[in-house]
């Protein structure tokens, strides 16, 4: 299990997290969210211990974590952090990086994992290609068999997909998460892309300006968005009074994606279409109400000016 119990840190006079809390069980995934620059990658590092804690502290499985004042070489046994430079080796080959640690006693079984590990990420065909050669997107797959080589504990990953085309990207997102499940490897991933989220990770955590906004299981933090901050690290979103809504004596904010409005016949919520963007399956329409940008889906598009009502 990792605790963090009210950790902060500082860089020189900036504060970059503050008064952090969190745990997370073994074998359970962890989504870190927030804009660019809320802290993400930072809390990584403290939780691997490359930084010194202003304040506050962090334990794995009852063990402190300690920073850099403590430990000649930052890091904790059992963990694997992928920064997003990956840090492979240029000169040598990427069956050569992905085996960097592991033992040679048994050569045989050391050369059955590196193949397990590049097939893993769908990069057995290019094993003994030298790791200069390799695109961004390769570099991250290698980057990402080589944290898993020594089956960590606990894994820590800084946008793990990032540079990876995305007709590769899905799959290789299901082949990941499903390994570490099976394997029972505690994950925390920083990341911007909601498809790491929803569909792989059992908690969130959402910062804002290094505090946390939100921490919950992920279907709660995505159900009910406790603010427009949170909901937009989703998905597009409606900004809505309830009582244009149709709900009398209940005026409150409401956050509505897209697919939560459909076209009726008539309603209070008649809005001017502005544009609409063909998605593949269907069509996602801009359209403005009291000056205020209003975004549904619809399997077909509108004319520009035309009004539709819409409703949950």
């Amino acid at each position: 299990m990792l605790s963090a119990q009210n950790i902060s840190f500082s860089y020189t006079n900036k504060r970059i997290i503050s008064n952090v809390s969190f745990s997370i069980e073994k074998g359970k995934c962890l989504a870190v969210i927030g804009e660019s620059g809320c802290g993400k990658s930072t809390l990584l590092q403290l939780i691997y211990g490359l930084h010194d804690l202003d304040g506050g502290h962090i334990y794995w499985n009852e063990t402190a974590v300690l920073g850099p004042k403590f430990n000649l070489i930052p890091g904790m046994e059992k963990m694997k952090y992928l920064a997003q430079d990956f840090d492979l080796m240029p000169f040598i080959t990427v069956a050569e990086n992905v085996g960097k640690y592991l033992s040679n006693s048994n050569f045989k079984m050391k050369k059955s994992r590196i193949t397990e590990l590049l097939a893993l990420v769908e990069m057995e065909d290019f094993a003994e290609t030298k790791a200069q050669f390799l695109s961004g997107g390769q570099m991250q797959r290698v980057a990402i068999a080589r944290v898993l080589a020594l089956e960590p504990e606990l894994l820590l990953l800084d946008e793990p997909f990032s540079h990876i085309d995305t007709f590769r990207k899905n799959s290789l997102r299901r082949r990941v998460f499903s390994y570490l499940k099976e394997k029972e490897i505690t994950c925390i991933v920083a990341t911007h892309d909601s498809k790491d989220i929803l569909s792989f990770s059992d908690e969130t955590l959402v910062l804002r300006d290094g505090k946390v906004v939100s921490n919950g299981f992920t279907k709660s933090v995505y159900k009910e968005r406790i603010d427009f901050y949170t909901a937009s690290l989703f998905d597009d979103v409606n900004v809505i009074s309830s009582v244009n809504l149709g709900f009398e004596g209940d005026e409150r904010t409401v956050y509505l994606f897209p697919y939560q409005l459909k076209v009726v016949s008539h309603s209070k919520l008649k809005v001017n279409v502005v544009q609409s963007y063909f998605k593949g399956n269907g069509f996602l329409i801009e359209s403005t109400f009291l000056n205020e940008k209003i975004y549904f889906e619809s399997p077909l598009p509108f004319n520009t000016n035309s009004e539709v009502y819409l409703a949950i």
